[in-house]
């Protein structure tokens, strides 16, 4: 039907929806749901197909909020914290509850951390990290990022500013130590 600015039929009925489409309708009457059997409360069970499931072993530590009494039965074990990241996250688990913003902001600051740990890490490797390719700076030269900014009423031009500063001042920062270091060792 398409739209017109005539006023619009008036709505069929439940028989009618009912007699047209086959199903129609099959949630309002719970006798009519295909599911209901396995909804009906049985006294004898609760619902669950086991008891407990069998416990993953816990090697060592792992964090948990203060709310909960143990780990759940599964938990993952691929990344498990490690130096000062790690530390900032067991602090988060050991101490705040998971309603306070302090866990959070521990658990953000924490995930920093272990960036820049990864970063200093990548430095005793062959292939260090590289800020200028991963940080995607050149492909605001080479696929039109500057005129983008422009024009768009894009929301980020308000802080474009501030991006350099963010991505590669710390960068920077870090190389102006390195020299530091280096020209108070020649002497």
């Amino acid at each position: 039907m398409a739209y017109t600015s005539e006023r619009p039929p008036i709505a069929e009925s439940s028989d009618e929806l009912r007699a047209r489409i086959p199903g129609w309708g099959a949630d309002l009457d719970p006798e009519d749901r295909p599911s209901v059997p396995k909804l009906r409360w049985q006294e004898d069970r609760t619902g669950a197909h086991w008891d407990f499931p069998e416990r993953q072993p816990e090697k060592r530590p792992r964090e948990r909020s203060i709310e909960h009494k143990f780990l759940t039965p599964v938990f993952g074990t691929a990344c498990p914290p490690r130096g000062l990241s790690g530390a900032l996250r067991r602090l988060s688990y050991r101490r705040y509850s998971e309603g306070r913003a302090a866990h959070w902001l521990l658990l953000l600051a924490a995930d920093r951390v272990d960036a820049w740990e990864s970063h200093l890490r990548s430095f005793a490797t062959t292939r260090p990290d590289n800020p200028v390719t991963e940080t995607g700076v050149l492909s605001e030269f080479r696929r039109h990022g500057v005129s983008s900014r422009f024009g768009r009423k894009r929301a980020d031009v308000k802080h474009q500013w501030l991006d350099p500063i963010i991505v590669a001042g710390p960068w920077v920062a870090l190389a102006a130590a390195a020299i530091r270091a280096v020209a108070r060792r020649r002497r």
